[in-house]
């Protein structure tokens, strides 16, 4: 039977989402009250501008005070995306402390104080949900945190950041260079005005920490995350990508130890061979390849931002935690009880593919391979291009520490005969 009373809903923030989240609610009012067993009711949408609030949006329900509106005893739910750190970090706890649940699409903020805003919801008997936060409308942080929950999670691989990945398409479906892309991914609306926080890896190292906290039950902030953006991808390591038959993307790669003793989350340009699944993930999509002990690799595909497919993973939040509402429960909270350490991303082992301009003169391949093997790094390939009396050298790895293959390029720095190392990028995937 459906309770009448309805359950309250404050929204924080009414730009892109949150005008597609109020849209959802009104015209699936009946559908969204029939799958939680009571009417949902916006009860206020606290913005910063009222001037800008879009059409649609019920003005009545307009308020500045997003303090007040929060601390409104009969607030059920409340949902934040306004994003960022201050001022969502207080309204959030003001929220936990005035009885409400909160579902948040904000990823700077869990990634940096998601052991807080747990503990605070669990103080006072509230869910914190925050599936919108990770690849927009893809189902991944519920499936790692519920349906996985039984399994060992080793690996997680993905394509975190739409940004990103639409401009990598374009380097290697067209042959554009990195800003030519990066102009039409703004042209289309797909990169910010100031793309920082996409292109640096900032936004994509916000996911991987949340993804690894989850996935290994230890706690990762984005501090532990190292961090590497696009902006030195060239339209040379797209085509030297192509003759080792891969493609070049940014992976966001959370990995346990093979001891089980650490764990390990960093953002970084790969390149991947063409027969991996991520692969083929086009244009602003999202994908991440999750690897564990009992279901083995699993993979999930979809639109990562956006207004309607970030709503869509709201939603479905705001009706997991109202159901909870209801049944006078709460949904799993933080699970940190592993306590592993992340290691440096000097520990991390993996493939190399190095690009160096080198004097064009007998010797200068024997030279060069000596650095390898001084510093414990085998190589697998070599390809050597000569012209006037210049060469460019590729070489690519096999398995080795990052912190071997730093030394192995200082080392080659120092080489009269090399001139300079033109790109280093690490082969994952494999």
């Amino acid at each position: 039977m459906m309770r009448t009373r309805p359950l309250k809903v404050a929204l924080l923030g009414c730009g892109v989402v949150g005008s597609e989240v109020t849209r959802i609610m009104t015209t699936h009012a009946d559908d969204l009250a029939a799958r939680i067993g009571a009417p949902v009711e916006l009860a206020g949408i606290a913005v910063r501008r009222p001037d800008r609030v879009r059409a649609g949006v019920p003005a009545e329900l307009v308020t500045t005070d997003a303090t007040a509106l929060v601390k409104r005893g009969d607030i059920d739910v409340v949902i934040e995306v306004i994003g960022g750190i201050e001022p969502a970090r207080t309204l959030i706890t003001t929220a936990f402390e005035h009885g409400a649940s909160v579902v948040s699409a904000n990823k700077a903020l869990v990634a940096a104080d998601g052991a807080a805003l747990h503990a605070a919801a669990e103080a006072n008997g509230a869910d914190l949900y925050y599936e919108a936060a990770v690849a927009g409308a893809i189902p991944l942080v519920r499936p790692l945190r519920e349906s996985l929950a039984g399994d060992k999670v080793n690996r997680v691989l993905g394509i975190v950041n739409g940004t990103t990945n639409f401009i990598l398409d374009k380097m290697d479906s067209t042959g554009a260079g990195y800003s030519e892309a990066l102009d039409e991914a703004t042209a289309l609306g797909y990169a910010e005005a100031d793309p920082t926080a996409d292109v640096e890896g900032f936004d994509a190292a916000a996911k991987a920490a949340i993804l690894a906290g989850i996935a290994f039950h230890t706690r990762v902030t984005i501090d532990d995350v190292h961090r590497e953006g696009l902006t030195e991808v060239t339209a040379a390591d797209i085509a030297s990508a192509k003759r080792m038959g891969c493609t070049v993307k940014l992976l966001a790669i959370c990995e346990r130890a093979a001891d089980g003793a650490s764990v390990t989350a960093r953002v970084h340009p790969a390149m991947i061979p063409l027969t991996h699944p991520l692969a083929s993930v086009r244009e602003a999509y999202n994908a991440v390849f999750v690897e564990s002990d009992a279901a083995g690799q699993l993979m999930f595909y979809g639109p990562g931002a956006g207004g309607a497919p970030t709503a869509s993973a709201v939603l479905g939040d705001l009706v997991a935690v109202c159901r909870n509402k209801l049944a006078g429960a709460t949904g799993p909270g933080e699970s940190a009880y592993t306590r592993l350490p992340v290691s440096p991303m000097g520990e991390v082992v993996t493939r190399y593919h190095i690009s160096l301009d080198v004097a064009d003169k007998p010797g200068v391949l024997a030279q060069v391979a000596t650095i390898f093997a001084e510093h414990g790094v085998s190589i697998d390939t070599v390809r050597q291009q000569g012209k006037d009396g210049e060469a460019s050298l590729v070489v690519v790895t096999h398995r080795a520490a990052d912190a071997a293959l730093s030394s192995t390029v200082g080392a080659l720095r120092e080489l009269d005969t090399v001139r300079g190392v033109a790109s280093i990028m690490r082969v994952e995937g494999e």
